[in-house]
């Protein structure tokens, strides 16, 4: 009865603004735009730029009002944006070009990284028998989720390695603990996964690095080439009308890329709330040391690495394949915002 009552009562006091400020504006007496924002993992250090923002009070200096949510994979955190619940999304790029071919229009509006910062990982009993691609074969495979930018990462790796599809299996792993607990018990055999996971799994002795993306070198030795993987992404037609907050926004997220390439990984632990250490301070700088050179400083796209973030998904995406030619890369991300960031 009391949910009746409030619905009734809401509805009667509409005129009156019982749903409060729209997304993105600003209220009648001056209130700070209102923005929701879905990360994909927040306590993942690929995605370290959001949360830190935050503590820095990044968002606040730009007159900002922004909450942060989480969902552990950014192929779920791309529905929440295309359902309008939130109006951007802290993720892999690639689900810029996935979704264009669906029909709709996101973009990436600050480029945090020119890499992954993922690792391929292997359970150390494994790891004399699993020394690359090649040796995939007949192996049960962790991924993030069917679909995500880690399944389609898989399959590309194990392709390079000379294997067919049904060579291998990939297997939903999600991140974190449930991670860990797939590779430690054998439901996975090896698995891509970020810091710091990657960190808890190498201290403890449970996995050893078998590919590393978390550095230019190692993703280009992997991959080819660039793959600018985490970034903010938004729907097109919002930030065309929003363009003064979208530049709020990339000035707050730039000038946080930057503080991050002036500190040292202690500094930046330092700033972040403390249970991201998960008790064990020093192995959370640890993974903030190992995956921090994957950050770009200054927000901007390289058009090479979206060249082959495409060449990946039109191999491997069900979505992107046959429609390679069809896929505008000059509507899945924008420099105008980030190069506007003044120093």
């Amino acid at each position: 009865m009391r949910k009746v009552l409030a619905v009734l009562g809401c509805a009667g006091l509409l005129l009156a603004g019982c749903r409060g400020t729209a997304p993105g504006e600003a209220s009648a007496g001056g209130a700070q735009p209102q923005l929701t924002i879905m990360v994909g993992g927040i306590d993942k250090v690929i995605y370290l730029p959001a949360k830190l923002t935050e503590q820095l009070g990044g968002f606040r200096a730009e007159g900002l009002d922004v909450k942060l949510l989480t969902e552990p994979s950014g192929a779920t955190a791309e529905n929440v944006l295309i359902a309008g619940d939130v109006q951007g999304v802290v993720g892999f790029y690639d689900h810029t070009i996935d979704l264009q071919t669906k029909g709709k229009c996101i973009e990436s509006v600050v480029q945090f990284a020119d890499v992954p910062g993922e690792v391929e990982i292997v359970a150390a009993g494994k790891a004399g028998r699993i020394r690359g691609p090649a040796d995939f074969k007949g192996r049960k495979l962790g991924v993030t989720s069917p679909g995500s930018s880690t399944d389609f990462l898989t399959q590309y790796l194990a392709t390079k390695g000379g294997l067919r599809s049904g060579d291998y299996t990939t297997v939903k792993a999600g991140a974190g603990q449930t991670f860990i607990a797939a590779l430690d018990n054998g439901g996975i055999d090896a698995g891509m996964t970020t810091d710091p996971t990657a960190a808890q799994l190498v201290s403890t002795g449970k996995g050893k690095i078998l590919l590393d993306m978390r550095t230019e070198q190692g993703t280009r030795a992997a991959l080819g080439g660039l793959y600018p993987a985490s970034s903010l992404y938004m729907d097109c037609g919002w930030v065309q009308g929003h363009p003064e907050t979208v530049q709020k926004l990339a000035n707050a997220f730039v000038k946080t890329l930057r503080w991050i390439d002036g500190h040292s990984p202690e500094e930046i632990a330092a700033k972040m709330p403390p249970e991201y250490a998960a008790g064990n301070p020093q192995l959370y700088v640890r993974a903030i040391h190992d995956s921090i050179g994957m950050f770009n400083g200054d927000g901007l796209m390289k058009p090479d690495g979206a060249k082959n973030v495409l060449e990946v998904l039109s191999q491997f995406s069900p979505n992107v394949k046959g429609k390679k030619d069809q896929v505008d890369l000059s509507k899945t991300y924008t420099t105008a915002y980030a190069s506007k960031v003044a120093g």
